[in-house]
Formats: C-alpha cells, structure tokens, sequence
C-alpha cells in the first residue's frame, strides 16, 4: 500500500500533466523550486495545506481529490491561447476554477446533495 504522500504525489502529476502544466509552470505558480514539485510528485516531499488548496484550485478539482485516485476525477476544462503560461495566466485560471467550484457547491447545497458529494 502507497503511502499518502505517494498517493497525493501521483495525483498532482496525473492532474498536472493532464492539464498540460510542467513542473516549471507549477513551480512558479507555487513560488518554489522546480525540484521540489519533482519531490512532491514523487512522494519525497509533503505539501503544505495552502500548496494543496492553490493546486486543487488551479487544477479545478475538490481537495480531497488530490488524495486519491484521480482516474475518474472530472477536472474543470478550460482553453488557454498562449505559446507559454505564464503565473498571471495560472493565478486567472486558479481564480476562474475557484468560482466555477463555488458555483458547483452552491448548486450540489440547492439540490440537496453533499457537499463533497
């Protein structure tokens, strides 16, 4: 059995790749080294709750999907026009996902269901 920083580490680089982010990217979107998403990634390193609360937000996903298998997690889509991404177009993306997520919690509360459900 992986450990959590093995499961979350392959989450963030299932999610990230999918995406179409580097660890450069992600790196500079997190204000570290470019290593030390390497290291997140792989399980060396664990995440602060703040990196995990950016990622799932840029990402599009409910944090708790960062601690599991994210085969079947359908992450917010988006389409960026640009030859490189830059950390501006990374924080609007965060902030466009962030309201896209309240918006999809406001409506699972109206509806009756879960929220994280």
């Amino acid at each position: 059995m992986d450990s959590p920083l093995v499961n979350i580490g392959s989450s963030l680089k299932s999610l990230r790749e999918n995406s179409g982010f580097t660890q450069g990217n992600i790196a500079k979107y997190l204000k570290v080294d470019q290593s030390l998403i390497s290291k997140f990634e792989t399980g060396e390193r664990a995440l602060t709750a703040d990196m995990l609360e950016k990622l799932a937000v840029l990402f599009g996903v409910d944090m708790t999907a960062l601690n599991g298998d994210v085969t079947n997690i359908k992450p917010l889509v988006f389409a960026l026009r640009a030859s490189e991404i830059n950390e501006e177009d990374m924080d609007a993306i965060s902030a466009v996902n962030r309201i896209a997520l309240n918006c999809s919690f406001m409506t699972r509360l109206l509806e009756g269901n879960k929220p994280n459900g």
